[in-house]
Parts: C-alpha cells; sequence; structure tokens
C-alpha cells in the first residue's frame, strides 16, 4: 500500500537529516522540480564534480565566451542518467526541451539552452548537473514518513548565489533548524 501524497513538493528543498546513509544522498540538499502522482524528479545542489562549466562545454564541442562563467561546478545531480546534461536555469527562456518549475525557474535537458550559454546569449543564472535524482509512485512520500528527508520550500538565491559549502546550513536554516541539534536516531512513543 503506497502512502497518499501529502503535498506537491515541486519547487521544494530536500534536505537529507543525518542519519541518511545512502552513500548518493547523505549530507545532500536536491531541488525538486517535478512532483505528481507518477513520482518526482529533482537535482543534488550541493555535490560539485571534478568538473567546471568551461571543460563540460569543451567535450561536446562548445566554446565558452565568458571565461568566469566557465569556472562555475558542474554538480552530481543524483544516480539516474549521470551521462546526461540537465540545467537548472533562470529566466525560464524557450529551450528544445524545458520543463517549466515556476514562473521563472526552468528544468531543461537539451542542448541548445548550453550553446547559448557558450555563445553568451543564454541564462546567466544556472546550475549545471550530470544525472539526476527520481522516484517511482509514492517512493518519495514513503522516504519522507521514515525521516530521512525534510522539505522546504525553494528559494532561488539559495539555488543560483550560495556557495556550495553553505547550502547544507542555509536550506538547514530555511527551516529555523541548527542541524548540530538533530539527531540521526529515529525515535517511536
Amino acid at each position: 500500500m503506497q502512502p497518499e501524497q501529502a503535498s506537491n513538493l515541486k519547487n521544494h528543498f530536500l534536505v537529507a537529516m543525518p542519519g541518511l546513509a545512502d552513500p548518493n544522498f547523505g549530507g545532500s540538499v536536491i531541488y525538486i522540480a517535478d512532483h505528481s502522482d507518477k513520482g518526482a524528479l529533482g537535482l543534488l545542489i550541493n555535490r560539485p564534480t571534478e568538473l567546471d562549466l568551461a571543460a563540460l562545454l569543451q567535450r561536446i564541442d562548445l566554446s565558452l565566451q565568458d571565461a568566469a562563467l566557465g569556472e562555475a561546478p558542474v554538480f552530481f545531480g543524483g544516480p539516474v542518467q549521470t551521462d546526461r546534461g540537465f540545467v537548472l536555469h533562470r529566466p525560464v527562456g524557450s529551450w528544445s526541451s524545458s520543463l517549466q518549475v515556476t514562473e521563472d525557474v526552468a528544468l531543461t535537458s537539451s542542448k541548445d539552452v548550453l550553446e547559448a550559454v557558450a555563445a553568451g546569449h543564454g541564462p546567466r543564472e544556472l546550475l549545471v548537473t550530470l544525472g539526476y535524482s527520481g522516484w517511482g509512485p509514492g517512493q518519495l512520500e514513503e522516504e519522507i514518513a521514515r525521516n530521512a528527508w525534510l522539505t522546504a520550500p525553494a528559494d532561488a538565491v539559495l539555488l543560483f548565489e550560495v556557495p556550495v559549502s553553505e547550502r547544507l546550513s542555509r536550506a538547514f536554516g530555511l527551516l529555523g533548524i541548527d542541524p548540530a541539534f538533530l539527531s540521526s536516531e529515529v525515535g517511536h512513543a
């Protein structure tokens, strides 16, 4: 029996509880880009890879006009389709394969957004990942019920402006929680 979907977590953060031991998700903050009765899709936003944007673009034969933008990290978005790129960005724009998450944030998986970024006329606020995190119907709700995740409404500043090293503590801060006071043990009354 699947738990009922309590709410739509689209445009929310999942913040890993300290007891989450999964190597893919322990200590992570995930931005949920889509959530329905069919499942959920999100991107880890605090797990940079060794690759930067300039190196990624070079791998797909694109040359970046703005060298400063090239230093942006490429993130491990999750364990699903790690050979594919996903670009979370604002403004939304009109790209070949985009999912509009909010009025001003979209998730694009087509190469045209990267071509525009390389040429200097793509979105300036972006987060690029390889792979994504996915959950089947009811799976995310089950994990939340088991206290694996806390949820918080997403904040675009945290997504696009906060340094990577501060994202986990800032996500806990959105909930008014100091992670030092959280226990990794789950209690039952």
